[in-house]
């Protein structure tokens, strides 16, 4: 697939085949790809948690909040739940501004997954405090978000927004998830 059918596959999952493994092997495969973005003055400040044996994962799930825009939706059932999660950290040794790091790089492990084959939906609605406690995180990291990985069972499409439409998404009555998008005109901007 070329990079243009990359982006516009990789979309946010929140629903997985619950029988699809991701090991850890492929979760740090996906981290690496952090190590080679850009950072903010080269601090590169961000760490990371693998989180894919199967008792963590469960006791990670409660913490985490889905679809904000989707109310009456409380996130993915038994069988449809993510196997693996990536915990993004910010390590404050190095700095306590993490600035674009932490976009840049989420953004290139979800690229990462859906080049393999995978997806993901990046989590930053989430009990901090329950997932310190969770990991064992200490005082010295700033748990930023979470990246939920596995292969997905949903359809995305994105749906292109005209001025007046909601950015709100949605699903419809057969369950596909409809994301509105900006077209490209209404966000390239010329001042004279």
């Amino acid at each position: 697939m070329n990079f243009r059918e990359l982006v516009m596959t990789c979309r946010s999952y929140r629903r997985y085949d619950g029988n699809y493994p991701v090991t850890e092997d492929t979760v740090r495969e996906l981290v690496e790809l952090a190590c080679y973005v850009p950072s903010a003055r080269n601090l590169q400040p961000l760490k990371y948690i693998a989180v894919c044996e199967p008792a963590t994962v469960a006791a990670l799930f409660p913490c985490l909040s889905w679809a904000g825009y989707l109310a009456d939706w409380p996130g993915p059932v038994e069988g449809e739940r993510p196997p693996a999660f990536i915990v993004m950290l910010g390590d404050f040794g190095i700095t306590k501004d993490f600035a674009c790091d932490s976009g840049i790089a989420a953004q290139t492990i979800l690229l990462g997954a859906t080049a393999l084959g995978l997806g993901g939906c990046i989590i930053g609605a989430f009990q901090r405090k329950k997932i310190r406690e969770v990991l064992n995180i200490p005082d010295s990291f700033s748990p930023l978000m979470v990246i939920a990985i596995g292969k997905p069972v949903e359809t995305v499409v994105i749906d292109q927004m005209g001025n007046n439409d909601s950015v709100r998404y949605f699903r419809d009555a057969n369950g596909i998830h409809h994301v509105p998008k900006r077209v490209v005109e209404d966000i390239l901007l010329k001042f004279h």
